[in-house]
């Protein structure tokens, strides 16, 4: 089998399906995430200089609260990468080796 058969299987089209779907999902949320902060500090900097502590101001944990988020984007990605796509892939591959 051909690179130019596996274009026409219908799994390979469902895998470039999900990926993309995947990629579309998470870079939105990634988006909404990073310029949603971006956006807070440049309209309302009076919220994010909200002191919660004694010398913490609300911008702090908003901030680490957008590493975090980062972390467990990337973390779901890896897993459904490692659990879907590559099992998936695998499928593809073995059924070009049979053909």
């Amino acid at each position: 089998m051909n690179m130019k058969e596996v274009g026409q299987l219908p799994e390979f089209h469902d895998l470039v399906k999900r990926r993309w779907t995947v990629a579309l999902v998470l870079t939105a949320l990634t988006f909404i995430t990073y310029y949603g902060f971006i956006l807070v500090l440049g309209y309302s900097k009076a919220t994010v200089a909200q002191k919660i502590g004694e010398v913490t101001t609300l911008g702090i944990p908003v901030a680490i609260a957008v590493i975090i988020i980062s972390f467990f984007l990337t973390l779901f990605y890896v897993i459904w990468a490692n659990n879907t796509y590559d099992r998936l892939a695998a499928e593809i591959v073995n059924k070009m080796k049979k053909d």
